[in-house]
């Protein structure tokens, strides 16, 4: 395993051989955080945990959707009244 895992930041880097032989370990690891897998140097792939990676493909509420789920949404403000804009002549 790359020093990087060991030191603990938040990814953890294999070479590909390294992973294929200590698979087990590699899914265990990923538990915590990513672990990234290389291939003749170059990033090429990545073990999440389940949870990691449904957080990233699970559907994104709409700005609506959050609205609408606030526990504020029935509250009634009142607002200033506006003062209307000066407004200026423009000629066509």
């Amino acid at each position: 395993m790359n020093v990087q895992a060991k030191t603990g930041t938040k990814t953890a880097k294999w070479q590909l051989q390294e992973a294929k032989a200590m698979f087990s370990e590699v899914i265990k690891a990923s538990v915590k955080r990513p672990q990234i897998i290389s291939v003749r140097g170059k990033e090429t792939a990545v073990i999440l945990s389940i949870d990691d990676y449904q957080k990233l493909v699970r559907p994104r509420q709409t700005f609506f959707e959050f609205i609408q789920a606030s526990p504020l949404r029935d509250l009634n403000l009142e607002l200033p009244p506006r003062l209307p804009e000066k407004m200026r002549d423009v000629s066509l």
